[in-house]
This record gives C-alpha cells, structure tokens and sequence, in this order.
C-alpha cells in the first residue's frame, strides 16, 4: 500500500506540473519529507496525507480509492480497505470506499486513548461530514468550536477549516464518518 500511495502522490504532482518546492509551499510539508514519500521511504501519516490531500483538493478517501483497486456493489469487510497511521495507531477502513457514481462514503475509524489528530485544512471546503460515534468518548474541534461526544451521539457539519479530534487519557473512541 506504501509503494501504491507513493506513487499516486508522485504522479499527482506531476499532472499539476508542481515542483517539490511548490508542493511544500502549499502543503506546509519540507521538501525532503516529500521526496521521502514519494520514493516510499517513509509511510505517511494521517496528518501527512491530510495536508496533501487539502494542497490537491481531495478527500482521504478521494486519494485511497485512486491507489486501490475496484470494488463490487456490496464491499465484503474482509475486503475493506484498512489503513493504519503509523504514529498514531489511527485505523481507517473504508467500510462503503468512494465511487465515480456515487457522492458519499463511510468509513469505520478508530483511535486509542490518549490520541490527538489534527487538520490545518478540510480536503475540499464545505465537505459534509455525519459522524457516529459507537463506544468511547471523542471531542470533535470543528470551526473553532469544541463538540464532546457520547456513544450514540452523531455531529453533523460541514467542513471549512481546521478540525481536531481528540480522545481523554482514558478512552478510545470507534466511529462511523459518512462524508458527501
């Protein structure tokens, strides 16, 4: 999966013709660690892929489907998609992965107590955004505002700026994200 996101991010900087100088302009991410990426030398975090993603105006999951092979109609779960953050311990199985035809995707996430995750950018402004959360606790930081979660609790917003999410010392959280 490395190899495959390296080189999808490789090409996506050449489609737009940008140099490494441009790209860690727009992404805030240094030359070298771009470089490193995109050889495969290093994994990306989701910290990493969210900057990048948001420099080309995609989706996480925009940039996983483009690396991953196609799907049938029903997405089996030994099938899904599982990617893992190498810093964080973060998982993220795309249970209902993105799709030409269609406008929405789920994905079951995952984090440890004790995880801090932060975007400096949405990956496309006004993204919709339906979290679910299953167990544990989370607080979600959306446009400056703090949201603390329970099981059961869904927050519903569109996304324009920075976002964080964040679990107590004590708890981890699994939840459900529907993005359209």
């Amino acid at each position: 999966m490395d190899l495959r996101i390296a080189g999808r991010l490789k090409a996506l900087r050449a489609e737009r013709g940008w140099s490494l100088e441009a790209l860690a302009g727009r992404s805030g991410i240094s030359r070298a660690t771009l470089s490193r990426l995109e050889n495969a030398e290093v994994s990306a975090t989701a910290i990493v892929l969210g900057r990048l993603c948001a420099a080309y105006g995609l989706t996480l999951s925009r940039l996983m489907h483009m690396v991953e092979a196609g799907f049938p109609a029903i997405v089996r779960r030994d099938t899904q998609p599982l990617w893992v953050d190498p810093d964080t311990g973060f998982r993220r199985r795309a249970v209902s992965p993105p799709a030409q035809a269609l406008a929405g995707e789920a994905l079951e996430c995952e984090l440890a107590p004790g995880t801090t995750l932060t975007y400096d950018l949405p990956p496309r402004p006004g993204l919709e955004h339906h979290l679910l959360l299953r167990e544990g606790r989370l607080t979600v930081t959306v446009d400056g505002h703090d949201h603390a979660l329970q099981p059961g609790d869904c927050l519903r917003y569109r996304l324009d700026g920075p976002s964080a999410f964040v679990t107590p010392a004590d708890a981890g959280a699994r939840y459900l994200l529907f993005m359209v």
